[in-house]
């Protein structure tokens, strides 16, 4: 990210922030006895790689609400310990036995990736650690005890989009997706909303190689042949951009309505697609725009902080850190891992930039989803698409 700026407020709270860091030797981490001094959270996000760029949003995210909070989660003096995800399985799970088992943190709060999160799911439960994941929520992690989430589960955002594009499609859609674990994830959400409102198919699904799909043109050609009326896809990161800028300059924008779970015209990518991005829509549990009072505070200061606005991959590492601020100071006078993860799973009603939500009995999100257009080059919110995760 660039253009940073600090209002004088945040940049005290950080420095604090930094200071607690530079003592982390007498700080408290998963010990027993907890009932003073501060307490240690491991950042997992990666600081290398494809996903640096949603892992900077979730460090900032986190960043920004410590530092709002006087550099204290709880009460506590809060220490932050940052390791690096990195872009695979292996260097997640390094980075995340490091925090546990060598930092000895109290709770570990990120994960951009679905495969680190299903390879660290049984250090976390072994290690009785509570993971407050901020991104990774794939539908085949089910089960945990110490693993919530404040972001979603990976096929929400399809299945928040199937009957309003059924509704609106006025004839079969083409669907398109990534050949990964989260492109089938997105496409079965989707048509297990779309189908059962009367929608149609266009055609075969498409899966295109992932992550070596540069040229769409002959997967564009068979969307023009198809003669579907709308297409539905599943595109992130570079992919996204190349997307949607040959599917500009292939004719089909402003021709068929292309519609996509958030994530194809969320933060960096949107700036790389330019005006072929405008008039997509696409759902997702956030948008900068929104007008309720806790986006009204966190919009702002993340915007002035920062020099850019927030993605959902910064809110939702916001609200990790409000649900660790929650859980720490609901623990009672010892605080530790499962006195804290224990106080997560009692934490209710969370006042969040999204809407208010609160976790469900699988640690994932009861939150509200919206449907949110292009439009000059920033994702407006047009209306809602009611609540999922109950």
């Amino acid at each position: 990210m660039t253009g940073r700026s600090r209002p004088v407020g945040l940049v005290a709270a950080s420095t604090a922030l930094l200071l607690a860091t530079a003592c982390g030797g007498a700080s408290l981490g998963t010990g027993a006895d907890a009932r003073s001094g501060p307490v240690k959270i491991g950042l997992l996000v990666p600081q290398s790689g494809t996903y640096k760029a949603l892992g900077d949003d979730m460090k900032q995210g986190f960043e920004l609400y410590v530092a709002q909070h006087g550099g204290r989660l709880g009460g506590r003096e809060v220490e932050i310990v940052i390791a690096d995800e990195g872009e695979t399985a292996d260097s997640g799970k390094a980075a995340a036995e490091k925090l546990v088992k060598q930092d000895r943190v109290l709770a570990v709060s990120g994960v951009v990736s679905s495969a680190t999160i299903n390879g660290v799911k049984d250090l976390f439960e072994t290690a009785k650690v509570p993971l407050v994941g901020s991104n990774a929520s794939p539908t085949t992690l089910t089960g945990t005890q110490y693993i919530w989430r404040t972001s979603y589960v990976n096929d929400e955002p399809g299945k928040a989009l199937g009957k309003h594009v059924a509704e609106q499609a006025g004839g079969p859609v083409f669907l398109i997706a990534a050949g990964y674990q989260a492109g089938k994830d997105e496409v079965e959400g989707f048509k297990s909303t779309f189908l059962p409102a009367g929608g149609r198919i266009a055609g075969e699904e498409v899966y295109t190689p992932f992550p070596g799909t540069k040229n769409f043109q002959p997967y564009l050609a068979q969307i023009e042949k198809s003669g579907a009326k709308s297409v539905f896809c599943f595109y992130a990161g570079g992919a996204a951009v190349d997307f949607v800028k040959q599917y500009r300059d292939f004719g089909l924008a402003g021709r068929i309505p292309l519609y996509a779970p958030g994530f194809l015209t969320e933060g960096g990518v949107l700036k790389g697609q330019g005006e072929a991005a405008n008039g997509i829509l696409t759902s997702l549990n956030y948008s900068a725009d929104l007008d309720n009072a806790a986006n009204k505070r966190f919009a702002p200061a993340y915007t002035s902080a920062y020099g850019t606005a927030p993605t959902t991959y910064a809110m939702a590492s916001w609200d990790a850190a409000q649900v660790l601020d929650k859980a720490i100071g609901a623990a009672g006078s010892t605080v530790t891992s499962e006195t804290v993860n224990t106080a997560v799973a009692a934490v209710g009603d969370i006042d969040s930039p999204r809407g208010t939500w609160r976790f469900n009995s699988g640690g994932t999100p009861v939150q509200p989803w919206y449907l949110r257009e292009v439009k000059q080059g920033a994702n407006t919110v047009s209306s809602e698409l009611g609540r999922l995760g109950g």
